[in-house]
């Protein structure tokens, strides 16, 4: 996979740039992609990683003028993983950052290819763009020069796997408005994967209002910033229409919500500090005279570990486990694993 470079700006002394670079990854034939909304809300493919997997490849160095040299104050590859927040833009929070260097100041005579590898690389969270903030992984490849760098950036997407949560009891709850209305609903578990079905049931006690909609509601809530400088972003997700008329005393309504059709993350609690994602089951009643009622409540999401295949099971495994931290969650992949194979 070639990236074509991204031009820096010509200095005074020499007419744009002397070389290209390039970064390719060694199972870049292989390695499984996906798409990963961009800042400007477009969708692109990215390379998919794992915590815990080795990222490897080269970086090709070629001269535009061959037999002219060039001169060089080293070369280098990093592996970076940061955090930017919209509205404190170009300061960035790095949470990773490694770096290998692949030349000692010198020159360049003809085109060249370094190798590089960062083993086992630790990459806690999952990638995630926002509303008021960005969380990326890259790979940045410099030629270090006095006057201008020639630099090269390629981003990767990395998910967070999880083990089935221990436990994982039921959501029951009672909302009511004084001998008006009394409901009681129930959802079948509290955390629920990306993939999952929300299962539940809504009881109708007393029904002395003129309910017409009601419907339950996804709800991301992204927060970002502490202290007086705190962001709420609410975004609904999803709207799923309950009943449509009114409902009589002692009625029970099923509610089957398939995740799988919405675009969502893992809930993340407290990333580095900055930033949080979490997501809430909202349920809305509206009367005839158009007066709402709600009751909230956060659910957890979690990505499913079944992604663990043969082909990268052992560094994903590694990567889960470190995740959970616990030595459960590798033989629950191996399980996982299994069952998939058999």
């Amino acid at each position: 996979v070639h990236l074509t470079l991204q031009r820096n700006t010509m200095s005074f002394f020499s007419f744009g740039q002397s070389a290209d670079i390039d970064v390719v990854l060694n199972d870049a034939e292989t390695r499984k992609k996906v798409e990963h909304k961009t800042e400007d809300g477009k969708k692109d493919k990215y390379f998919l990683f794992y915590d815990g997997e080795t990222v490897s490849g080269k970086v090709n160095v070629t001269l535009k003028n061959p037999g002219k040299r060039l001169e060089h104050q080293g070369i280098k590859i990093e592996f970076v993983g940061q955090i930017e927040l919209y509205y404190d833009r170009g300061n960035h929070h790095e949470f990773v950052s490694l770096v290998k260097d692949l030349a000692r100041p010198g020159e360049i005579t003809q085109s060249q290819t370094f190798d590089f590898e960062f083993t086992h690389v630790e990459k806690p969270y999952e990638s995630y763009t926002g509303q008021n903030v960005k969380l990326r992984y890259f790979l940045r490849a410099t030629v270090s020069r006095r006057l201008n760098d020639i630099s090269k950036e390629m981003d990767i997407v990395v998910h967070t796997l999880s083990t089935y949560p221990e436990l994982n009891s039921s959501i029951k709850m009672e909302v009511g408005i004084e001998d008006c209305l009394h409901i009681e609903f129930e959802y079948n578990k509290s955390k629920y994967h990306l993939k999952d079905v929300i299962v539940g049931k809504i009881y109708f006690l007393l029904v002395r209002i003129k309910i017409k909609h009601m419907e339950i509601d996804i709800i991301k809530r992204e927060t970002t910033g502490t202290g007086p400088s705190v962001y709420h972003e609410n975004d609904t997700i999803a709207k799923y229409e309950i009943m449509d008329g009114a409902p009589v005393r002692g009625e029970s309504i099923p509610i089957r919500l398939f995740l799988a059709g919405y675009d969502m993350t893992p809930t993340m609690r407290d990333i580095n500090k900055k930033f949080s994602v979490r997501y809430y089951l909202n349920l809305v009643l509206i009367d005839e005279e158009e007066r709402r009622y709600f009751k909230q409540q956060e659910i957890t999401l979690w990505r499913k570990g079944d992604v663990v295949r043969k082909s990268m099971s052992h560094q994903a495994t590694i990567g889960a486990q470190r995740f959970e931290g616990s030595a459960a969650s590798e033989s629950a992949l191996e399980q996982a694993a299994k069952e998939e194979s058999g």
